[in-house]
């Protein structure tokens, strides 16, 4: 039986909230925010529950089911990370408070900065961008404010991998770059000899996914950052695969320069719904001091006094803010999304370096182990070792009128969330499939169980697949038009 919505149950005179007695001078309204027009529903409070409750039950999420979304690392959110979130001397405390009465928060801050640091390997990390495609933003600005302070005014262009996210040929139009495209060759790198081609004394720098967005690491790394760096150009990192590489490599030492790491997927804080995220910058030597900011840094004062002495030691850590020396400047209010950086912080601390070693292990042991088991009915493009994610190829050979769309539809009636689909857009009718490593291997086994299952349904009944999901909440929409003629708001039938 389908639920009534909250508007069909309303019944004058039901309350679920129940107002204090006025406790101030009672004012009239301005009349331009009456309407007479919008009856809004009166309804008990078990219904008003019941209601989101249900709607709740509607939604796909990583605490209900699979969700193997290429390239977002859909990972279980550890509940410590919340609890952690919610202790009141980080709950009670404001952005504005005088740095000497907040030393706890500035000593998280300024702790991650350090994890990220060495995780990286960088010289010095800022917090404050709020997500990935802004920590590129903030990069390709680093980038500008290093070639501007030499006077190297003839870069204009940033070489993008035809693979990449994106967000990356946006982050550097925003930042008033042409952007050249560089192909990938046929084990699924950047061609050398195209990249080779456009290594000019006009370039930027590269903006670089490795692993990339293929699932694939760049057999030819060190010899692209030499040549980007050879002809006085930057290496950018898109850092949202790093949940391949914790503890296994270090982009910093791989070459980049500058790289954001994505909080809200490799180190586990709530993802999707539209945030919050968070895209902290990790940057070399070379471009440290142009890092936004503030960031924590952390001072010592010697105590001197006879209790400090009996206290174990004469040291007391001051943590403050402070702006690199050619900062370019705030990119966010305050200092960043700092509920994430708690969350990111219990994550690493409970793993440890030998536990988030284990996570990139783990992830790319289950990638390999679904690719083993789908490659022998879906199409590979790169026959290649995956690392964390893998991309099929949607056209089955036995059923050519089945497609990607038809097969990601058809997953959500087995229950899973469906993977990336038409990304990367080298791969024709894509299908990128990310497991991570919080996965069982019954759950992994059900999930290419399900894949097998579509693929002979695409051969028997097409239809099947034309038509699905079946069994959701709402069936087939047409996309396109919902996005084109979109319909915000609930009307009466």
């Amino acid at each position: 039986m389908t639920e009534p919505l909250v508007f069909e149950i309303s019944s004058p005179g039901r309350k679920a909230v129940f107002l204090p007695e006025l406790d101030v001078p009672e004012t009239e309204l301005p009349q331009e925010l009456l309407r007479d027009d919008l009856p809004l529903p009166e309804v008990s409070e078990v219904d008003l529950v019941r209601h989101y409750v249900h709607l709740s039950q509607m939604n796909h999420a990583v605490d209900t089911g699979f969700y193997p979304l290429g390239s977002c690392t859909m990972k279980y959110n550890p509940k410590v990370n919340e609890e952690a979130a919610r202790l009141p001397g980080f709950t009670r405390t404001h952005p504005y408070q005088d740095h000497r009465t907040v030393q706890g928060n500035l000593r998280l801050m300024y702790e991650l900065q350090e994890f990220l640091k060495e995780i990286g390997g960088f010289a010095a990390v800022s917090l404050q961008p709020a997500a990935g495609a802004h920590g590129e933003f903030t990069g390709i600005l680093m980038m500008r404010a290093y070639h501007q302070e030499r006077g190297d005014t003839r870069r204009t262009k940033v070489l993008i991998p035809d693979s990449a996210h994106g967000t990356n040929p946006a982050s550097s139009a925003m930042s008033g770059y042409q952007v050249v495209e560089i192909k990938s060759d046929q084990r699924g790198n950047v061609d050398l000899e195209e990249l080779r081609a456009h290594c000019d004394d006009t370039v930027v720098g590269l903006m670089l996914t490795n692993p990339n967005t293929l699932g694939l690491f760049e057999e030819q790394m060190l010899e692209v950052a030499e040549l980007i760096h050879g002809c006085g150009g930057l290496m950018y990192g898109d850092g949202a695969n790093v949940n391949a590489l914790l503890g296994i490599a270090k982009p910093g030492d791989l070459g980049f320069d500058v790289l954001h790491y994505n909080l809200h997927k490799t180190f586990s804080t709530p993802h999707g719904g539209g945030g919050p995220g968070s895209g902290p910058v990790g940057a070399s030597e070379r471009l440290a001091k142009y890092l936004p900011g503030p960031i924590v840094v952390k001072e010592v004062k010697e105590q001197g006094s006879r209790r400090a002495v009996e206290q174990g030691g004469n040291d007391n850590p001051c943590y403050r803010l402070q702006m690199p020396q050619a900062s370019i400047g705030r990119v966010k209010a305050f200092y960043g999304n700092f509920g994430v950086f708690i969350k990111a912080y219990t994550y690493i601390r409970m793993l440890g370096a030998i536990g988030l070693k284990q996570v990139s292990e783990d992830a790319v042991l289950a990638a390999n182990y679904l690719l083993a088991k789908l490659r022998k009915v879906y199409p590979l493009p790169y026959d290649r070792t995956c690392m964390h994610e893998f991309v099929l190829s949607g056209p089955l050979p036995q059923a050519p009128d089945v497609h990607t769309v038809d097969i990601a539809k058809r997953l959500m009636d087995y229950g899973f969330h469906p993977p990336t689909v038409y990304f990367p857009l080298i791969v024709p009718e894509a299908l990128m499939i990310e497991p991570t490593e919080t996965e069982s291997k019954e759950t992994l086994d059900a999930f290419v169980e399900a894949m097998l299952k579509i693929a002979e349904e695409a051969q028997e009944n097409p239809d099947l697949l034309h038509q699905a999901p079946h069994t959701t909440p709402v069936t087939r929409l047409d996309e396109v038009r919902a996005a084109r003629q979109p319909v915000l708001r609930w009307k009466p039938g």
